[in-house]
């Protein structure tokens, strides 16, 4: 008797959540026109790889060390932990044109040139196209090989035949397995790539890249399970137009998820950015009201920004709150605590705050940045250029402490910075007047901030 023909099943983008019916909004995550129709999985087919290893006891396991691969980029190899692992799947996500591919060909002729076998894999352009590129950021290795291919199964047996030590698929969502009756980027063929990725990488030591491109929303494009399946996930911010970069880890199995990497894009390919601090701060105009610089912490490094702010008169009937850098709903909080409790009256005005350079900051150590920021283009008088401002801001106007004091106000005094206004319970636990030669401004409100900070001598 013939079986009956399997049903399609309807697979969420953005969960994976399956259902048998169509529906327009998912049942797992609620997101609307996410169900995509898709083949079922084959049955009884035994998955790809080496052969199956009995169990083994943990401490019977051998502790071999890990020989990390290096690439020679400080800052890339700072979010690793310290290097390549062998056998490791990384996936490094951004939004078009913000530096993917750039940065993973800078990766491969660094590998390769130092003796590694690579294998670049470029689904997306033709042979001359990376070639092309290649010779603008001055990447050229005889061990760096390109292939042009959306086959996975070709992608795989090419590898082989190289023998390569790394392997660079660029990018997920353009290859396929001609195992799986669906097109390529959907998430039954996202899912089996990925895994038989996976298996390669485990089964013989190869190190893989995985490029994915990002959604509208800021997602991975391809569902979320990508991130559960490799082992680091690397996530680029900042806007394109600008020529800053933060390279941020998400998920790291071999390696803290606290550490970021710096770049900035140039003729040449992405660049580390060894002193970000001087660099952000530049083209910082001192004594311009309206701008406050705060050190923020990104991942375990101090960084200070400038955070400025435009208040101008109502243009249409309702007043437009805008902010780039900074989370919407906390510059929100923030309007209302300095006109209830700091008597700012900022109803009836446009408001735009941008931090300057493309960072994004979102840390409540900023609060008080801000709140200076925008005091100080109101009244139209500056806020004290040799001051540094950090703190979270309370609902009750009171300022609250933040962590790693003493590593903030260690990079300000680097830069020449003479005074720092923090929350007066933080002055005593960042070592007293003078320390790191800064002058401690403590203030237990914000509104005492405001009035010590703007139009002080310094």
């Amino acid at each position: 008797m013939m079986s009956a023909k399997a049903k399609s099943v309807f697979v969420c983008a953005a969960c994976g959540h399956e259902s048998a019916k169509w529906a327009g909004r998912c049942p797992g995550c609620g997101g609307w026109n996410t169900l995509e129709e898709t083949a079922p999985p084959r049955r009884g087919r035994a998955p790809a790889g080496g052969p199956r290893e009995p169990a083994r006891s943990l401490g019977g396991a051998p502790a071999a060390a890990c020989a990390r691969a290096r690439t020679g980029i400080g800052e890339f190899d700072g979010l690793l932990g310290g290097g390549i692992v062998p056998g490791s799947l990384i996936l490094l996500g951004g939004e078009p044109g913000i530096g993917k591919s750039t940065l993973m060909l800078q990766v491969a002729a660094r590998l390769a040139a130092a003796g590694g076998r690579v294998l670049y894999v470029s689904a997306e352009e033709s042979v001359e196209q990376t070639r092309l590129r290649a010779a603008r950021i001055g990447a050229d290795a005889t061990t760096l090989y390109l292939l042009c291919e959306t086959d996975l199964d070709a992608v795989l047996d090419e590898a082989g035949r190289l023998e390569a030590s790394v392997l660079v698929v660029d990018s997920i969502q353009t290859v396929y397995s001609p195992e799986v009756p669906s097109g390529p980027g959907s998430v039954n063929q996202v899912r089996e790539c990925a895994a038989r990725l996976m298996r390669t990488a485990k089964a013989g030591r190869v190190s893989v890249f995985v490029v994915g491109h990002v959604t509208k929303s800021g997602d991975i494009a391809g569902p979320r399970m990508l991130e559960h399946m490799v082992d680091t996930v690397l996530y680029f911010e900042g806007d394109r137009h600008q020529s800053y970069r933060v390279l941020r880890t998400q998920k790291n199995r071999f390696g803290s998820t606290e550490e970021v990497g710096i770049f900035a894009m140039g003729p040449e390919g992405l660049a580390e950015v060894g002193d970000p601090s001087r660099l952000f701060l530049g083209e910082r105009r001192p004594g311009s009201p309206g701008s406050a610089v705060t050190p923020a912490m990104e991942g375990t490094r101090p960084i200070l920004v400038e955070i400025q702010a435009l208040v101008g008169a109502r243009c249409y009937g309702v007043p437009q709150r805008r902010g780039v850098g900074v989370d919407y709903n906390r510059l929100c909080m923030l309007l209302a605590v300095l006109e209830r409790r700091a008597g700012v009256n900022l109803r009836d005005r446009d408001v735009f705050v941008s931090v300057a350079g493309g960072l994004t900051v979102e840390e409540p150590a900023a609060d008080l940045a801000v709140a200076l920021a925008l005091a100080s283009s109101l009244s139209g008088r500056a806020v004290d250029a040799a001051a540094v401002a950090v703190g979270e801001v309370g609902l009750g106007g009171e300022l609250r402490g933040c962590r790693d004091v003493e590593r903030r106000l260690r990079e300000a005094g680097k830069l020449g910075f003479r005074r720092a206004v923090l929350p007066a319970s933080r002055s005593a636990a960042s070592g007293g007047e003078g320390r790191f030669g800064l002058a401690l401004v403590p203030c237990a409100t914000v509104r005492e901030a405001i009035e010590r900070a703007i139009g002080s001598d310094g």
